[in-house]
C-alpha cells in the first residue's frame, strides 16, 4: 500500500514539473499569426509583426530559463519599414523565420528592417528575407535591407537573403557577432548589393555561408576589430574587402582582420584592401590565408589610390599577410600592390600560386611603395624581399 502511495506522489510530482514546463513554453512562446499577421504576400504585416515584437520585447525569461521566442511561419508576410527597438527585458531573446518576409515595392527610408539596441537577439531559420531588388536596381533611391545597430552578442544563422536594393544585411556599433550558414544571392550585374557591410563592431565571426552578390561579398568598413571569417564561398561579387577607407577624409581604423579558408569564383576581386584619398588612421594586423581561386579578375590587391586620381590617402596600411593562396586569375596582373607615398609595410606573401585560366597565359605581379618579404610566391613580387 506505501509502495503504491509512493508513487502516486511521484507521478503527481512530475506530472506537475511537465504542466509548468508546457504553460512556462506558453507563455514565452509568440507566433505572427496570433497578431492578425496573413502570410498571403499582399497583406500588409507591419501592425502585426510590431505588436508581436512588444510581446516578445516584453517577456521574460520562464523559471527554467528559456528565452522568448518569436515564430515566424510559412507564408509570405509583406513588411513595410520596421524598426523593432530594444533592450528588452529579457537577456536573450528568439526570432525563428520559416517563412518569407518580403519588401513593399515603395520604401522611402534608408533600411527596410532595423534592429537597434537589442541584445542577445538570435535570428535563425529555414525561411528567406526577399527584399525584391529588382523593382530598385535601377532607382537612384536605394535601401539596406536589413541593419542591426548597437546589437550585442547577436546570433543570425541559416536564413537565405535574396534580390536586396542595395546591401543585403549590415553590422554597425555591434560586438559579440556569430553569423553562420547564411545563403545571400543577387545578380551579378545588381549595384551596389553587398552581402555583409561591417562597421564600427568587433569580435564577428561569419563562417560557413554563400554569397553571391553584385558588390563585396563582405566589407569591413572602419572602426572594425577582431573580424574573423572562415569557410565563406563568393562569386560572383567583388570579394572579400577591407574598405574602402578614408572616405571624404575620415579618420578610420581596422585591425586583426583575419579571412581563411574561403573560395572565391568569378569574382571581380578576391582578397582586396582599398583606401580613398585624404583620410588617416590604419589598417593592419590582416591576414588571408588558405584561400582557392577560381577566376577571380584580381586575386591579391592593394589599392590605395582607390580615388580617380587625385591626391591619395594618408591610412596607414601594414602587417599584412598573404598564405596558402592559390588558383587562377582572369586577369594577367595577378597580384597588385599599388600603394601611396606613405607606403604599405610589413607585407607577407608565402605559399601563393596564381596562374592564369587561360593555359600559356603569363601572369605577373604590380607592385609600388610596398616593402615586406615573400618566399615561394608565383607570380614573383618585385619590391618584396624573396626567400
Amino acid at each position: 500500500m506505501q509502495k503504491v502511495q509512493l508513487l502516486t506522489i511521484i507521478f503527481i510530482f512530475i506530472s506537475s514539473i511537465v504542466s509548468n514546463l508546457a504553460i512556462g513554453d506558453a507563455t514565452s512562446t509568440f507566433n505572427v499569426v496570433d497578431f492578425g499577421a496573413i502570410g498571403d504576400g499582399e497583406t500588409d504585416n507591419s501592425k502585426a509583426f510590431l505588436q508581436a515584437w512588444k510581446a516578445l520585447c516584453e517577456a521574460e525569461e520562464d523559471e527554467y530559463g528559456g528565452m522568448p521566442m518569436l515564430q515566424i511561419p510559412d507564408g509570405t508576410f509583406l513588411l513595410k519599414p520596421l524598426q523593432f527597438q530594444g533592450p528588452c527585458v529579457s537577456n536573450s531573446i528568439h526570432i525563428q523565420l520559416l517563412g518569407k518576409i518580403l519588401a513593399p515595392s515603395t520604401i522611402k527610408r534608408k533600411w527596410w528592417i532595423l534592429f537597434t539596441e537589442v541584445n542577445g537577439l538570435i535570428l535563425d531559420g529555414s525561411g528567406s528575407i526577399d527584399g525584391q531588388g529588382s523593382l530598385w536596381w535601377n532607382k537612384v533611391s536605394l535601401f539596406l535591407a536589413l541593419q542591426f545597430h548597437r546589437c550585442d552578442n547577436l546570433e543570425l544563422s541559416g536564413l537565405t537573403h535574396i534580390n536586396s536594393p542595395k546591401g543585403h544585411m549590415g553590422l554597425n556599433y555591434c560586438n559579440g557577432v556569430s553569423i553562420s550558414n547564411l545563403t545571400i544571392t543577387a545578380p551579378q550585374d545588381s549595384p551596389n548589393t553587398d552581402g555583409i557591410d561591417i562597421s564600427y563592431s568587433s569580435q564577428v565571426n561569419i563562417f560557413n555561408s554563400t554569397i553571391a552578390t553584385g558588390d563585396d561579398c563582405i566589407a569591413i568598413n572602419g572602426g572594425c576589430s577582431y573580424i574573423n571569417i572562415n569557410n565563406v564561398k563568393c562569386g560572383p561579387g567583388h570579394g572579400i574587402s577591407v574598405g574602402s577607407l578614408g572616405d571624404k577624409g575620415e579618420m578610420d581604423l581596422v585591425e586583426e582582420v583575419h579571412v581563411q579558408n574561403c573560395t572565391f569564383i568569378g569574382t571581380e576581386n578576391g582578397a582586396r584592401i582599398k583606401t580613398w584619398p585624404g583620410g588617416s588612421g590604419y589598417a593592419r594586423k590582416i591576414s588571408f590565408e588558405q584561400i582557392i581561386l577560381q577566376g577571380t579578375k584580381n586575386p591579391i590587391i592593394i589599392d590605395q589610390y582607390y580615388c580617380n586620381g587625385h591626391q591619395c590617402t594618408a591610412v596607414k596600411v601594414s602587417e599584412i599577410k598573404y598564405s596558402g593562396i592559390s588558383g587562377t586569375s582572369e586577369s594577367q596582373q595577378g597580384i597588385t600592390l599599388n600603394c601611396a607615398e606613405l607606403g604599405c609595410t610589413n607585407i607577407t606573401m608565402e605559399e601563393i600560386n596564381i596562374t592564369s585560366s587561360e593555359p600559356g597565359e603569363e601572369i605577373y605581379a604590380y607592385c609600388q611603395n610596398a616593402n615586406g618579404t615573400s618566399s615561394f610566391t608565383f607570380p614573383q613580387v618585385p619590391c618584396l624581399l624573396g626567400f
